[in-house]
């Protein structure tokens, strides 16, 4: 068992290029899946639905990325000098305190530092390095996330009949069932992020609208995307906008930013994720910890992106299948199609095509 899921593991690394795009097609259809099932319930043309949903998730991320962006290139030659400013007067402060410190153990300290977040920062981008390591990489992987996150919608019932089908006759309701709940799991999990993001995202950025900090709505807006990263997206995501506010602000705002997103944090880490993230991928927060850190030493922030819901489900599957009440709902025996690589699996009440 050990040895095939170490294949696995290898497999999957080898063929990164291809599965991270597969990956984030199957989130984005695990939120915009209802949604076009929604418009398609108020009698809209499926292919009106699917092309208004698609359109719309393109919209949103566009326009919050050109938002950031915007605003950031806007004030990042103030952010430079300011910056250049509080290093000076934070260096002339160390020199002129009672610790004694020397110009050149100022130099040495600070140079060690860096090499330290060098080598830790390089083992977190390393794996999204490695995956976009060309423009025509990411174009490809864009491309390829793209079209499929339009067959997900089109056809994600066919996808997972055939999926089924490949598996042992005597394995298929199993798999069926536990893909099934599997995918209930992923689809809660993509609406309590987005539920939470925002929350963090609104909480620390009104923080800083109305402690005066420059860059608010950058900041929201890159708190809103970092947290889909867990843990670390909220780590990196506060220290900056505590930085902002030290380098524009000073070290009182600064501080006062900094329980800002200490309390939005623990808000989020102790009444949000045990309430509502709890109760939705049914896992144990030590399972995260562990999964974010062995996704992020496997692939980098592609990896911690993936590690939670990809161990949500899998936890949902593998209990699923071992609780037995799959047996219950079983469907009569599956009938060979002509094509043995496009068996298909009974059809349920309620399901429909691109489900």
């Amino acid at each position: 068992m050990g040895g095939v899921l170490a294949a696995i593991i290898f497999l999957i690394f080898q063929l990164r290029l291809i599965i991270i795009p597969i990956l984030v097609a199957v989130l984005l259809g695990a939120l915009l899946v209802p949604f076009a099932r929604f418009l398609q319930r108020h009698r809209w043309p499926r292919w009106l639905a699917i092309t208004t949903v698609l359109l719309t998730a393109v919209a949103v991320v566009g326009g919050l990325l050109t938002l950031g962006i915007t605003q950031i290139v806007r004030g990042f030659g103030d952010l430079a000098a300011q910056s250049l400013v509080a290093w000076d007067e934070f260096r002339a402060l160390l020199l002129a305190s009672p610790l004694h410190i020397t110009e050149t153990q100022l130099n040495d300290f600070f140079d060690q530092l860096f090499s330290a977040a060098q080598q830790d920062g390089g083992i977190l981008v390393s794996g999204a390095l490695s995956v976009g390591s060309t423009l025509g990489h990411f174009v490809a992987g864009m491309l390829l996330a793209l079209f499929a996150t339009i067959f997900v919608l089109i056809d994600g019932r066919g996808i997972w009949n055939w999926i089924v089908g490949v598996f042992p006759r005597r394995a298929r309701a199993a798999v069926d069932s536990a893909g099934n709940a599997g995918w209930a799991t992923l689809q809660n999990f993509v609406k309590v992020q987005i539920l939470v993001a925002t929350i963090d995202a609104v909480g620390i950025g009104l923080g800083a609208f109305f402690l005066g900090v420059p860059l608010a709505v950058p900041i929201a807006v890159l708190v809103f995307l970092g947290s889909f990263i867990p843990i670390v997206g909220a780590v990196v995501t506060g220290a900056l906008a505590v930085f902002v506010a030290l380098v524009y602000n000073g070290w009182v705002i600064a501080l006062i930013m900094l329980g800002i997103v200490l309390l939005v944090q623990q808000v989020e880490g102790h009444i949000l994720q045990p309430l509502i993230m709890g109760t939705a991928v049914k896992v144990h927060p030590l399972g995260v910890v562990v999964a974010v850190a062995t996704g992020s030493l496997l692939a980098g922030i592609a990896g911690a992106l993936f590690a939670v819901p990809v161990a949500a489900v899998m936890n949902v599957m593998i209990n699923h299948i071992a609780g037995g009440s799959w047996k219950d709902a079983a469907g009569p025996p599956v009938e060979e199609a002509h094509s043995p690589l496009w068996r298909t699996v009974p059809q349920r009440p309620g399901f429909q095509r691109g489900e």
